[in-house]
């Protein structure tokens, strides 16, 4: 996932050498490429890198992207989905293949990131593939055979546009997770779930409590949307953690 973020560092990080391993076909515009980054010193679940391209002609471009693999893995897992008319995207979406090399600077970003250690429930609430942080907190929650509760809203277009889809469907009650789905254009057949955007009912509905720690991740005006009803529907903005992702050139 790129965003476009703001960001002052008293030391800048440096850019490190990513080989990449292997690639997973998440859906027709989306993967999930792992990395190993020399020098890797290890992120926080919610954290995010940069990642730098440089063409033969010396033309660099760079993008942001969440970490979507758990801290406990021995890779670096992101997941790239291809924007149309993109620089960067449809590039390492479509293109890139094992044992290419490229860099990337990081971790990155300190206040959108959650560890086993510290108190739920949570609240995880995704549109599309701002799916990705949030999954690097479910792993890191696994990874560690956390107990903490855990509810997660994923708002997509269809059925095809479902990230991790056969790992979701790993997770369920028996592992303290509840996973909530709602498709705002086409749903599968016979579903008799949500079909419209998340509205305040919705979150009523999936929300463990007022205590929650929430974490929102997807488009701008969807996360300004649903940070609204969060704190409308009396939780507390302190626990609203956000991550949003706008236009950035792909």
């Amino acid at each position: 996932m790129a965003r476009a973020a703001i960001r002052g560092r008293l030391k800048p990080l440096p850019w490190l050498t990513a080989t990449v391993r292997d690639i997973l076909p998440e859906t027709a515009r989306a993967r999930t490429i792992s990395l190993h980054v020399d020098g890797w010193t290890g992120h926080r679940a919610g954290q995010h890198l940069d990642v730098r391209l440089t063409a033969e002609d010396g033309y660099q471009a760079q993008r942001t992207y969440s970490i979507a693999s758990a801290p406990e893995d021995d890779f670096v897992g992101i997941t790239v989905e291809s924007v149309e008319d993109g620089e960067v995207s449809p590039y390492l979406a479509g293109e890139l293949a094992p044992g290419d090399v490229f860099e990337v600077r990081g971790p990155v970003g300190g206040y959108f990131t959650w560890s086993a250690d510290e108190p739920g429930p949570l609240l995880l609430i995704a549109g599309g593939i701002g799916l990705a942080p949030l999954m690097s907190m479910l792993r890191h929650r696994a990874a560690r055979a956390a107990t903490v509760q855990a509810h997660l809203l994923l708002s997509v277009r269809s059925p095809d546009d479902v990230l991790y889809r056969d790992e979701l469907e790993t997770l369920g009650p028996e592992d303290g997770l509840r996973l909530e789905r709602t498709y705002t254009r086409e749903a599968p057949a016979g579903w008799a779930g949500w079909s419209r955007r998340v509205d305040a009912g919705m979150l009523a509905a999936v929300s463990p409590g007022p205590a929650a720690r929430c974490f929102v991740c997807g488009p701008t005006s969807f996360v300004e949307r649903v940070n609204d009803l969060l704190v409308t529907g009396g939780h507390d903005p302190r626990n609203v953690h956000s991550e949003r992702f706008g236009p950035t050139g792909g």
